[in-house]
Formats: C-alpha cells, sequence, structure tokens
C-alpha cells in the first residue's frame, strides 16, 4: 500500500463520515439543534471560566511544575492559575509552549467536547 493509496483512504473515510453526519442531522433537525446549542453553550462557559477551571485542576498536583520550577499546586491565586493554564497549554512561551492562550482553548474545547458527548447521550436516550 503506498502513501498516496493510504491517504486516498482516510479521505474516503473522511467524506463517508461527513455523509453519515449530514443523514443524521436531516433526519433528527431538533436533537441536532439541541447538540449545537449545548456544545456551544458549554464551550463558552467553559471558555468564559477557563481560569478558574484550570486553577481547580492545578492544585490537584496533576500538571506538575511551572516554568520556573516551582509545583504549581504548591501555589496560589494568580500564579496558580496563570501557571495552570500554561501548563494545560503545553507550557510557557519561553519554553516553547502555547502559554496561558493555548491553555484557555484547551479548557473551552474540553468543554464544548464534554457538553457535546453530555447532550448527545441525552438526546440518543431519549429516543
Amino acid at each position: 500500500m503506498g502513501m498516496f493509496d493510504f491517504i486516498g483512504e482516510i479521505v474516503d473515510a473522511t467524506m463517508d463520515a461527513i455523509g453519515s453526519a449530514v443523514d443524521t442531522i436531516a433526519e433528527n433537525p431538533v436533537k441536532s439543534i439541541a447538540i449545537g446549542v449545548a456544545t456551544v453553550a458549554s464551550g463558552g462557559t467553559a471558555l468564559a471560566f477557563a481560569g478558574p477551571i484550570a486553577g481547580v485542576i492545578g492544585t490537584t498536583g496533576l500538571l506538575g511544575a511551572a516554568s520556573t520550577g516551582t509545583l504549581i499546586s504548591t501555589t496560589a491565586g494568580a500564579a496558580l492559575v496563570n501557571g495552570s493554564l500554561a501548563a494545560l497549554g503545553g507550557g510557557a512561551l519561553a519554553a516553547g509552549g502555547g502559554g496561558m492562550a493555548a491553555g484557555t482553548l484547551v479548557v473551552g474545547a474540553g468543554g464544548a467536547t464534554l457538553g457535546a458527548a453530555v447532550s448527545g447521550a441525552v438526546a440518543s436516550a431519549a429516543t
């Protein structure tokens, strides 16, 4: 199997998935709209509260050390939030990571993903 065959298979699988999604949306427009609204609402909420969410994650000790070498879980206030967001974003900008902005996007995307999963599961259970 050559590289172009592999890429062709990926494109075919992607087109099949898109076709299936379009069919599902056409068959269930109200549920699809509800899932979309819940996804946007939960993602927007997570984005708006990215700092506090990252701070809570940082206090658990899961994020390790900040770029300064200090354990994030031992910090408080702005240092906790900033260090947590930077860690979630792949590290500080100075260390080659995405920094706090990328961390904010990670939290927002996580919230949107969680919202889509929960609303999709609720919509499936309702049928």
